[in-house]
C-alpha cells in the first residue's frame, strides 16, 4: 500500500478550511492537549494558519510521531499568521474543574491572537463563552481542519515540553514517560513518593487527595 505524503494527508484538511475562509473570512482553530493528565498543566493553543503558506504534513497530533509533532510546530509557528498558547495550571483546575478550566484557557487563547479572527472553530463539541466572535465545535476537528490540527500540535508539543522540564526537576515521577497520564506506573509511583505542587488534587480523591490534601 502506498504511503500518502504529507500533502496528501493535508490537503483534505486545507480544503476544509478553504470552504470556512470562503464563507467566513479569517479564522482561529483551537485545540487542548492535557486534560486527562494527574498532573501539569492543560495547554490550550489558538492558530491562524497563513493559506499561502501551507505546511504539508498537518494532522491530529495523536497520529503523529514525536520527531513528526516537533518538526510541524517549528514549522507551523514561522508560517502561521497567529498563534498563541496557553497553560492553565492544576490550582486553577482544581478550582474550577478541568472542562472550566480548558474553556477559560481556549477563551483567553484567542484573546491573545495578534490578529483578530471573524470566526474561531473549536476541537471537539463545545465552545468557550466570552469569545468576541462567532465560534463553531468540529468534533474531531483536529482531524479535519488544519487550523486546528494546527493547534493540537502546538497544544501538544508546548505540553510534552513542560512535562519534560518537570521531568528533570522530579525525576523520580518519570513524567518523560508518561507525561502525567493515570497509567499504573505512575500511580505507583504516586503511592511510594506523594505528590508535589504540580498534581491535580481534585483527580487524585480516590487516593486521600481532597482540597484540603494529606
Amino acid at each position: 500500500m502506498k504511503r500518502l505524503t504529507d500533502e496528501e494527508i493535508s490537503r483534505p484538511l486545507y480544503s476544509y478550511d478553504a470552504a470556512v475562509r470562503a464563507e467566513n473570512g479569517c479564522f482561529a482553530g483551537v485545540d487542548e492537549a492535557g486534560r486527562g493528565p494527574l498532573c501539569g498543566p492543560v495547554c490550550v493553543a489558538a492558530c491562524i494558519l497563513d493559506p499561502d503558506r501551507p505546511v504539508w504534513g498537518i494532522n491530529d497530533s495523536k497520529k503523529l510521531t514525536e520527531k513528526k509533532r516537533e518538526q510541524l510546530f517549528e514549522e507551523i509557528r514561522a508560517r502561521a499568521l497567529a498563534y498563541s498558547i496557553v497553560f492553565v495550571g492544576p490550582d486553577v483546575i482544581d478550582r474550577d474543574n478541568i472542562l472550566r478550566a480548558t474553556m477559560d484557557g481556549m477563551r483567553q487563547a484567542v484573546e491573545q491572537l495578534a490578529v483578530t479572527p471573524g470566526l474561531v472553530l473549536v476541537d471537539g463539541n463545545r465552545c468557550p463563552d466570552g469569545l468576541a466572535m462567532p465560534a463553531r465545535p468540529v468534533v474531531k476537528g483536529d482531524a479535519t481542519s488544519a487550523s486546528i490540527g494546527a493547534a493540537s500540535i502546538l497544544a501538544k508539543v508546548s505540553r510534552d515540553r513542560y512535562m519534560l522540564e518537570l521531568d528533570r526537576q522530579y525525576p523520580q515521577y518519570q513524567l518523560a514517560k508518561h507525561k502525567g497520564y493515570p497509567t499504573r506506573l505512575h500511580y505507583e509511583l504516586i503511592a511510594r513518593y506523594g505528590i508535589q505542587p504540580f498534581y491535580r488534587r481534585s483527580f487524585l480523591k480516590k487516593l486521600g487527595y481532597g482540597p484540603e490534601g494529606k
